[in-house]
């Protein structure tokens, strides 16, 4: 096994395999360790003066905040941010995708949905349109639950509540009210509901037949609705969602069935958490192979996380195919260098404790390993959050940073499969879109193994290469694409993770 990771000649730091102690000969240069560096951490592989750049991956990170030492610790205590490229040169790298051709293509096994758009799972939801009809939601949830209803239709994999804490008192006429609406409707029109039952409270902004009206009634034919005032009350509300359920929306979504479907039909979720000093090394660019082979297929997959481009957005406007995609990206990060602004914060607070913990350091060095998430095909649009996918291709929706948000908005723009990379241990599932954890060291996915459903730390190891990986890992879309089960799922995740992103004015 290799005592560092150096990522490119260019690099005046190094990252640590395993713990290097105090006085151990770095064999890459000769220097000697002056301190401890805990695995995952950076260690300078020369000299590096005060206020110098210093690199890994061949990209800025930050600037030294004093003189470091070869062999010496790189972190908080001595690394700082600094300006980042803004040298975008739109589309320079993009290039004709290599299509597999389509008598080649894999298939896994789905839903066929009466829009013509494929499902990964069979779940009916209960949506609320507001907090106030959220219980309502819930309790139709726990009835169903409680009664054994679900005995009777076996090709249905649940009853989903999906409820949040907005919905009122905010203005109907902003983006902030726009983002709400698709990332609702997004889930009313998800390919993983078989059938949706929405449920208002009556009086509140984020009406159910508004929503109609703006985005109209799925094809499918698939969506009930009703309001608790108009029921007359909680109780009655409840016992009349019991019974469309049981005589109506539940039989209708058991006559599902999974057929063959082409891989194109997937659209996977990329996210990052819990990131680690390994990110970027193991797992992030072991499925970004994962996601050119998925491109090469025809399918998509969405990128987002605003916040953790910051600082590698110009590796991804060179890989525009037109230069206002490249241009919207920069548009997004302007917006978000003026939103962090004026709620007084800083985009370089982005990486977490833990993640500092994990060895990150500044939001570039975190940033530049969590868009290789995105592979090296072509940006083929630039989403508003829960914005649809409308092609084929790599796409970077418009989030923050925080998992629960930014993956609602991915689900809502379409992902039926959800691929989700961590160093440090996250736990996340999501219904109704199942989510693939990748553990990016070895020794926490030995450790939270119930947790994880693939070690790409084998790639530190010395045990597989990227490419070895990558394979594991697109095998593993396909089976859960499939119907089989994600250990979330096993867990039982994904009731609580629903969380629209609100930049609302509350009033």
């Amino acid at each position: 096994m290799n005592q560092v990771f150096h990522l490119h000649p260019d690099d005046n730091v190094a990252v640590a395999v395993a713990d290097l102690a105090e006085g151990e000969s770095l064999k890459l240069t000769g220097a000697t360790v002056k301190r401890t560096v805990p695995r995952g951490h950076k260690v300078a592989v020369r000299d590096i003066a005060a206020d110098e750049p210093v690199f890994k991956y061949g990209q800025v990170i930050g600037h030294s905040t004093r003189p470091i030492a070869a062999g010496e610790h790189v972190h908080v205590h001595n690394l700082g941010m600094s300006p980042h490229s803004d040298d975008y040169a739109h589309g320079s790298a993009a290039r004709p995708t290599e299509f597999v051709p389509e008598a080649e293509r894999d298939t896994f096994l789905g839903y066929r949905r009466g829009d013509g758009k494929a499902g990964t799972r069979n779940y009916v939801g209960i949506i609320s349109s507001v907090n106030c009809s959220a219980t309502v939601a819930k309790h139709v949830v726990r009835e169903v639950e409680s009664r054994g209803i679900l005995e009777r239709f076996p090709h249905v994999d649940g009853v989903v509540a999906i409820t949040h804490g907005v919905g009122c008192c905010i203005s109907n006429k902003n983006e902030a009210f726009a983002m709400l609406q698709r990332t609702v409707w997004g889930h009313v029109r998800h390919p993983n509901f078989g059938a949706v039952m929405m449920v208002g409270l009556g009086c509140e902004t984020n009406q159910i037949p508004g929503m109609v009206e703006t985005f109209g009634k799925p094809p499918s034919g698939n969506l009930h609705f009703m309001t608790i005032q108009q029921m007359g009350g909680t109780r009655k509300t409840i016992e009349a969602c019991l019974e469309k359920l049981e005589e109506d929306v539940l039989p209708e979504a058991d006559k599902a069935r999974r057929e063959e479907l082409p891989v194109s039909e997937l659209i996977v979720a990329l996210q990052c958490g819990g990131s680690d000093g390994y990110s970027g090394i193991t797992a992030n660019p072991a499925l970004g192979l994962a996601v050119d082979r998925l491109v090469a297929q025809g399918g998509s997959a969405i990128l987002a996380e605003t916040t953790e481009v910051y600082g590698a957005e110009h590796l991804l406007t060179r890989r525009a195919v037109r230069p206002e995609v490249g241009e919207a990206l920069i548009e997004r990060i302007r917006w978000w260098e003026d939103y962090a602004a004026k709620l007084d914060g800083e985009i370089d607070n982005n990486p977490t404790p833990g993640n500092k913990a994990g060895g990150l350091t500044t939001i570039l060095e975190k940033s530049l390993g969590a868009v290789c998430k995105a592979g090296s095909t072509n940006l083929v649009s630039v989403l508003r959050y829960a914005e649809p996918v409308k092609e084929a291709g790599m796409h970077l929706m418009d989030s923050p940073g925080y998992d629960p948000m930014s993956i609602t908005g991915e689900v809502a723009s379409g992902a039926n499969l959800i691929a989700f990379t961590t160093g440090r241990g996250s736990v996340y599932g999501y219904k109704p879109t199942p989510s693939i954890k990748i553990a990016t060291n070895t020794p926490m996915f030995r450790h939270m193994e119930e947790d994880m459903d693939l070690n790409a730390g084998t790639i530190a190891d010395g045990e597989e290469t990227h490419e070895d990986v990558a394979g594991r890992i697109y095998r593993e879309m396909l089976r859960v694409a499939s119907g089989g089960k994600t250990k979330s799922e096993e867990l039982g995740f994904g009731d609580c993770e629903f969380v629209p992103w609100n930049i609302s004015a509350q009033m």
